[in-house]
C-alpha cells in the first residue's frame, strides 16, 4: 500500500528524519510512536508533501508520489488528520463534513459518505445544523475524522488523534479506529500514547532522533527499552 525508502526530509535548514525506511501494508494498522521531537508527525507530512522532502521516496500502490501537490495525493486515496483545533469553528457540522467531500463530483456519493459518517457517529447526525465550535471535545474529534472519511480514502493517516481526549473517550477512538481497517481502509498512525498504540497497531515502529530504531508486532511490548521508556517500566 505504501513504502517509504531512505526518507531525508525537515523544515528549510531544520533536517528531521535521517533515512526513514517504513511500510504499510493493505488493511494494516501502523503506529509510529517515539519521544517528542524524534520527526513522528514529518514522517506524515512529508507523505502529504507538507515538508520539506531533500531525498528519498514515498511510493503509493506502486505510483511514486514523491512531491505530488497536495490535492493529487488527497485524489489517489489518501486522507490526513492532522492534531488540534483542526475544525472551522463558524461552520456548521455538516458544512465542515462536505469541505471533506470537495473532490468528490457524484452527488450519490456523496450523499452515501454522509450517511455513513452519521452512522457512525450519531452525534454528528443529531447536531448537523449546529457550528462546530459548540461541540465537546470527543466530539470535534469525530467531526474531524469523520470529514476525512467523507475523502473516500483506502489510507489514512492519524496525527496524535487521542490527543487531550479523556480515557473513556480515547477507547472509544481506539475501538472506532479499529472498525476502519474492517472497512478496507488501512491507517499509519502517530500515537503519544505508546501501549494504545502498540496494542492497536498490527506492527509498530518506534523513532528516535529522524531514525528507525525498533520495528516490531505486540511483542515489542516486552522490549525493555519501550517498557523503561515508553511504558515507564510497567504495563
Amino acid at each position: 500500500m505504501l513504502v517509504i525508502e531512505d526518507l531525508y526530509s525537515g523544515y528549510g535548514e531544520l533536517k528531521v528524519l535521517k533515512g526513514v525506511n517504513i511500510s504499510v501494508g493493505k488493511n494494516e494498522i501502523v503506529a509510529l510512536i517515539g519521544p517528542n521531537g524524534a520527526g513522528k508527525s514529518t514522517v506524515i507530512k512529508s507523505i502529504f508533501n507538507i515538508s520539506d522532502v531533500s531525498s528519498g521516496k514515498v511510493t503509493f500502490r506502486d505510483q511514486d508520489i514523491t512531491g505530488l501537490r497536495t490535492h493529487e495525493i488527497i485524489k489517489l486515496g489518501i486522507s490526513y488528520l492532522n492534531q488540534g483545533k483542526i475544525n472551522f469553528s463558524n461552520l456548521t457540522v455538516k458544512e465542515n463534513l462536505m469541505i471533506g467531500a470537495d473532490q468528490i463530483f457524484e452527488p450519490e456519493l456523496v450523499e452515501e459518505g454522509l450517511e455513513r459518517v452519521y452512522n457512525k457517529f450519531p452525534d454528528l447526525r443529531s447536531k448537523e445544523n449546529e457550528l462546530a465550535y459548540t461541540l465537546s471535545g470527543g466530539q470535534q474529534q469525530m467531526l474531524a475524522l469523520g470529514r476525512s472519511l467523507m475523502q473516500r480514502p483506502v489510507l489514512l493517516l492519524m496525527d496524535e488523534p487521542s490527543l487531550g481526549l479523556s480515557p473513556k473517550l480515547q477507547k472509544e477512538l481506539f475501538e472506532t479506529i479499529a472498525g476502519l481497517r474492517e472497512e478496507g481502509i488501512s491507517m499509519l498512525i502517530v500515537e503519544q500514547n505508546a501501549k494504545k498504540a502498540i496494542e492497536l497497531a498490527d506492527r509498530t515502529y518506534l523513532l528516535e532522533d529522524g531514525k528507525v530504531v525498533l520495528e516490531g508486532g505486540k511483542e515489542i511490548l516486552e522490549n525493555e527499552a519501550i517498557k523503561n521508556v515508553y511504558l515507564g517500566g510497567r504495563y
